[in-house]
């Protein structure tokens, strides 16, 4: 089994952000964008560095890209559940796009940037796993510009067993979904046919048989553990906190209208309490 899961940040940053492994990331971008825009060829700008991830120098791990026709990529994973990620994604694209020119009026050096957001996580009001936006006008429907284009791919909305997988697209989430489950020995027909995602599924048994790159996986896999579990514990107080002032403003209610032995079962809170708030409302 690869034992490795491919959507924790120090899986997916070297097996789609490394030079050696430039052939991963253009068969998953292709499998993403318009047919009439593959690429052939990608640079990366901000490569995986085993040495800058060492010493925790690596801590934006989303990975920036440019194609053979000059389009830039920005590619990130998320796996932790966040508020205004829309926002958050609108803000990324616009840093990769207006950081192509460094000073003065050179707008002509703008080109086309495309974010791919993969969210672990349901944020959309969609029912499909991947949406695409783009600048249209409304009452025409047509396009103002190519230069925004963001998607989104909801890998918790993507239901497809192996034997439904239709095309690169359905392998790849497949992939970063089930990987775990995965040997490269014994890899599903479906998944084996593409030598790209087979490709995928050895480089993360090896990385697993690296020591140090085990390491450094397990302590990505910590951190996102003890987020979501604080993420837990501020929402179980959240609710605490909003059931008891639900009491409160109940009892208040009844101060004028029930007797405070009775107001204290109906709500839970003790008669000492509803005392004391009685004497504060009067």
């Amino acid at each position: 089994m690869c034992r490795i899961n491919p959507k924790v940040d120090f899986a997916f940053k070297k097996l789609f952000g490394s030079p050696e492994n430039k052939d991963i990331l253009i068969s998953f971008i292709n499998s993403i964008i318009r047919e009439e825009e593959k690429i052939k060829d990608i640079e990366l700008k901000n490569p995986y560095n085993i040495a800058n991830y060492r010493n925790g120098k690596m801590t934006i791990l989303d990975i920036k890209a440019v194609d053979e026709k000059g389009t830039w990529y920005d590619i990130e994973m998320q796996l932790a559940e966040q508020g205004y990620y829309d926002k958050r994604a609108f803000y990324y694209w616009a840093k990769v796009y207006s950081e192509q020119i460094e000073s003065g009026n050179d707008f002509e050096l703008l080109r086309k940037t495309i974010a791919i957001n993969i969210l672990d996580f349901n944020y959309l009001d969609e029912e499909d796993f991947h949406n695409v936006y783009r600048v249209y006008n409304e009452k025409s429907n047509k396009e103002l510009s190519n230069l925004f284009e963001m998607h989104f791919i909801e890998l918790g909305k993507f239901k497809k067993n192996f034997k439904e997988l239709n095309n690169t697209l359905d392998r790849w989430i497949s992939f970063l979904n089930r990987a775990y489950e995965l040997d490269s020995d014994r890899i599903p027909e479906e998944l084996a046919k593409d030598e790209i995602v087979r490709k995928a599924i050895e480089k993360l048994e090896i990385m697993y048989l690296d020591k140090e790159e085990r390491e450094l996986y397990e302590n990505d896999l910590k951190r996102l553990r003890d987020y979501k579990a604080a993420l837990r514990t501020a929402e179980e107080k959240g609710i605490e906190r909003g059931i008891e002032k639900g009491k409160i403003d109940i009892a208040k209610n009844l101060l004028d209208v029930l007797d405070e032995e009775t107001i204290a079962i109906k709500t839970g809170l003790s008669v000492d309490f509803i005392r004391d708030l009685k004497i504060k409302q009067e």
